[in-house]
């Protein structure tokens, strides 16, 4: 088997006995993003120099039997996370020359971890985006079709992923961001409770939605690299002071007698043939595991979708006032006043979607409009939240599609914004409740993937990977990968 056909933790076992090295692992990868990124775009930086520097640090602690949890494994930052001395530029124009000055608490608690650092992956600008289309560094393909969208925001990271240019990736989630790219990828992504990982040093978009996690090829992948990750951080005022646990310490337990609940507002959608049925052989292969399936309501989910669009862009509104042209970033050449400093960084910085949504967010902030729309959204946000609240009463899991179908061409949807925000319609009701949610492959429909969702109750994580990792172990969607070429 081939170093890239191996799982992260079968890699790890690979480095602890020595069947290859670090230096081995990290030079492989960075030779297929070499052949194979070109027509993927997954990678803005490719951090080649330090990933072999750090390659080789890992080897020199596994000779001297002083291994690090994670040492050696190659993975990759979405451009969202800061990189002391690397380019970080979320996508945009407005940070295209910007090399942070420090590492964010994701990026500095997996490399004390031992990781190697591949580079760094491809987004929607500023996170806004459900394909990977408005990165300004252009879009991403899809690995399975590169006719395709890989998903978004997390694009760059769900495709390198997917074509095995790295272990495992960080990404984000704001409204689907980690969930939608897995589905579309054929990968496992979880976004766990609001709070679980640290924000500090991820660049915000709309800061009490944001929240980052890990796109992987299977749900144990996905525990391992979340553990390292995961943790209380005193820079963020918004991180939870609770105990990490061992999210591998039940995954191989039955689930037997484990209540997965069904919303009846879901599954009423007028869904694709191939959506349903691959959502309804998944509910059954649950039933053969032995958990018991109940039908539930959220009757509120429905205000999910209009009251993210307030919301979300109401705070991208306030987070990117920041970028003006004075303190870093771009700055549009040979100003008049300070006025027209403002104007032109803004205007030819920002990409069209954040300009779009900075306008509905000022909009929905001023002072004629902050309770008609703002207020309102956030009324409604603890509606969607309480039924949460209420359904875990009864039932453990919430199961649903991730997305509405599977990947879309490349420029389908790009003139529409609505039917574009409609992608994420079953992720974006756990962002508003702060809930932890896991998106895995159920199925296949003309050489695309499909995936499912888990939604669990707050911190329970591990949870959500024993019910991903108990399906995986009883079917292959996540051992198919697209070849690349």
């Amino acid at each position: 088997m081939k170093l890239h056909e191996l799982s992260l933790k079968e890699q790890l076992n690979g480095l602890k006995e020595g069947s290859f090295s670090s230096t081995e692992l990290t030079q492989h990868y960075l030779d297929r993003i070499s052949s194979f990124d070109k027509s993927l775009n997954s990678f803005i930086t490719v951090t080649e120099e330090l990933a072999l520097e750090q390659a080789k640090e890992s080897d020199k602690r596994y000779k001297s039997n002083k291994a690090l949890p994670l040492d050696g494994i190659p993975i990759a930052h979405k451009d969202i996370f800061c990189t002391e001395d690397i380019l970080t530029t979320c996508g945009s124009k407005m940070l295209s020359n910007f090399k942070a000055p420090y590492s964010s608490t994701v990026v500095n608690n997996l490399s004390s971890d031992g990781v190697v650092v591949l580079g760094k992956t491809n987004m929607d600008e500023f996170a806004m985006g459900s394909s990977n289309e408005t990165s300004f560094f252009g879009p991403v393909k899809n690995p399975w079709n590169k006719e395709y969208v890989p998903g978004g925001s997390s694009g760059g990271s769900a495709a390198c992923v997917s074509a095995q240019l790295a272990s495992a990736a960080t990404a984000t989630d704001t409204g689907g961001s980690i969930r939608q790219p897995a589905a579309l990828c054929g990968l496992t992504g979880i976004k766990p409770t609001y709070g679980r990982v640290s924000r500090y040093g991820m660049i915000a978009f709309a800061s009490s939605l944001d929240q980052g996690g890990v796109l992987a090829r299977s749900a144990e992948d996905s525990a391992i690299l979340l553990e390292s990750m995961s943790g209380h951080d005193p820079k963020d005022s918004t991180s939870l002071n609770e105990d990490v646990p061992n999210f591998l310490g039940n995954i191989d337990s039955p689930i037997k007698g484990m209540k997965i609940g069904l919303p009846k507002e879901f599954f009423e959608k007028d869904l694709p043939n191939h959506v349903e049925s691959s959502t309804k052989e998944a509910i059954e292969t649950y039933k053969n595991l032995g958990a018991e399936i109940h039908e539930i309501s959220l009757p509120n989910v429905d205000l999910s979708l209009p009251v993210y669009y307030i919301i979300a862009p109401a705070e991208c509104s306030a987070n990117l006032s920041r970028y003006d042209g004075v303190r870093y970033g771009y700055r549009c050449e040979d100003p008049k006043d300070i006025e027209d400093l403002y104007m032109r960084t803004r205007e030819e910085g920002f990409g069209s979607e954040v300009k779009r949504r900075i306008l509905i967010g000022t909009y929905a902030l001023s002072a004629g409009y902050y309770d008609a729309y703002y207020l309102k959204a956030q009324k409604c946000r603890r509606l969607v939240a309480n039924d949460f609240t209420e359904a875990f009463k009864s039932v453990d899991l919430i199961l649903s599609p991730t997305t509405p179908d599977t990947s879309f061409k490349a420029g389908e949807k790009s003139d529409d914004p609505i039917e574009m925000y409609l992608q994420d319609i079953f992720t974006i009701p756990a962002n508003l409740a702060g809930l932890p949610g896991i998106s895995f492959p159920c199925g296949n429909h003309e050489g695309l993937p499909l995936g499912v969702q888990l939604v669990g109750n707050s911190l329970k994580e591990a949870q959500l990977f024993q019910a991903a990792h108990q399906f995986q172990e009883a079917t292959d969607w996540h051992k198919n990968l697209p070849e690349v070429k």
